[in-house]
């Protein structure tokens, strides 16, 4: 039995964007799509006392919020199966409790209620730093959300959080039918900036070559599993935030790896990562790696 792809919606505008999204998503992987409304109402409502027979009215809007953009999913496209549920709680552990039978979770960059020049939404910020699954937050343009440019980013960063970033991002590609950009950053060690002397050439070569040779390591697993891929690969010498955010600013979706270490709690979120859900002009999937 597939996993499938969870949504959690709120009747905003930026969870209309995601329920877009994910549709598009779970029909090009095959997946059933599952969306997730969280309200408290439910924890509370046995204890108040009942004056109707119909729903209370946080009930029954909650019902209607979930009903809607199930439907606008049907109507996005018949043939992904749809379900929606209404869950008594707030959405950060609703999310959370979904993820360990979710291929990934999708959110909106900012929920209903929040400011709009708000980069980021607490709810977006906590589940992608804490789920035990892949989270794609949808930001960035119209372009981007829509997929135009062909283009999947992965960045390739050490060894503890490459694996499954880069077996997602090729999963990604190849559904698609697109490239996959495997992006590199490495930095010149401090003492070669001292007294600001220019870094020979073969120094810089040096450190490009290692880049290069850590890159082709992180990747050849893909080559083996999608032979038929296409993936170009690139250095760079900068701050990999920096990096990505630029090789990002044409793509439909760019992923990055998270450690998570057992025994952790709160946000496990790198700074790349973190820097990526706040700046970056397309959706972004972060992938969990436990160590």
């Amino acid at each position: 039995m597939e996993l499938p792809l969870v949504v959690g919606v709120d009747g905003s505008a930026s969870s209309l964007r995601a329920v877009d999204w994910a549709v598009d998503e779970a029909a090009r992987h095959g997946l059933p799509l599952r969306l997730v409304h969280a309200s408290r109402w439910e924890r509370y409502e046995r204890a108040l006392p009942s004056f109707t027979t119909g729903l209370p009215a946080e009930d029954a809007t909650a019902r209607t919020v979930a009903a809607a953009c199930a439907r606008r999913a049907e109507l996005r496209n018949p043939e992904v199966k749809v379900s929606e549920e209404v869950l008594p709680d707030d959405a950060v552990s609703a999310l959370l409790r979904a993820a360990p039978e979710s291929f990934a979770l999708v959110v909106g960059d900012r929920g209903r209620g929040e400011p709009a020049a708000l980069l980021l939404g607490s709810v977006s910020l906590a589940v992608a730093a804490r789920a035990v699954c892949p989270v794609v937050v949808v930001r960035g343009t119209e372009a981007a959300v829509g997929g135009t440019f062909g283009r999947i980013v992965v960045g390739v960063g050490d060894t503890a959080e490459r694996t499954g970033a880069v077996r997602f991002a090729a999963r990604e590609a190849r559904a698609r039918g697109c490239a996959l950009t495997a992006v590199r950053a490495w930095r010149r060690p401090a003492h070669e900036h001292r007294d600001h002397l220019l870094v020979a050439d073969d120094a810089v070569q040096a450190h490009d070559e290692r880049a290069a040779t850590e890159l082709e390591d992180a990747l050849s697993d893909v080559a083996r599993e999608h032979p038929s891929l296409t993936v170009h690969r690139r250095t760079a010498d900068g701050p990999a935030r920096r990096v990505l955010l630029d090789a990002a600013a044409e793509a439909d979706l760019v992923v990055v790896g998270a450690v998570r270490r057992h025994g952790h709690f709160g946000l496990q979120l790198g700074t790349v990562a973190h820097t990526l859900l706040h700046h970056a002009d397309c959706p972004v999937a972060v992938v969990p790696q436990r160590v």
